[in-house]
């Protein structure tokens, strides 16, 4: 049985029994949804996220590229490969460093 997250996203297929589910368990999510592309998955149930955006710096008034990094949950009912985009929300601190979770991914 999956569980309304209050987010426009289809919820995954298949079921998991992981505690840290935003669909599966009782994990709140709050936040902003940020988009992002995997970069690696070298960890368990974690992958890393890279988000590219543009800030204008008004010294030179010129745009700047800057790329924030994220460690975020995998659940293990989401499945992913590095390249692909995901949609990824704040939750309650899962980790040391991990504060969000993947809730979709969006290279369907």
């Amino acid at each position: 049985m999956t569980r309304n997250i209050g987010l426009d996203i289809a919820p995954p297929e298949k079921q998991c029994e992981d505690k840290k589910c935003p669909y599966h368990s009782n994990l709140s999510v709050r936040g902003r949804v940020i988009i992002g592309t995997v970069v690696s998955k070298g960890m368990v149930n974690s992958v890393v996220v890279r988000r590219e955006f543009k800030k204008f710096n008004s010294k030179y008034e010129r745009n700047i590229k800057s790329i924030s990094s994220y460690h975020v949950h995998l659940p293990p009912c989401i499945e992913v490969k590095n390249g692909d985009r995901v949609l990824f929300t704040e939750c309650r601190k899962l980790a040391k460093t991990i504060s969000h979770v993947v809730v979709g991914r969006l290279d369907q």
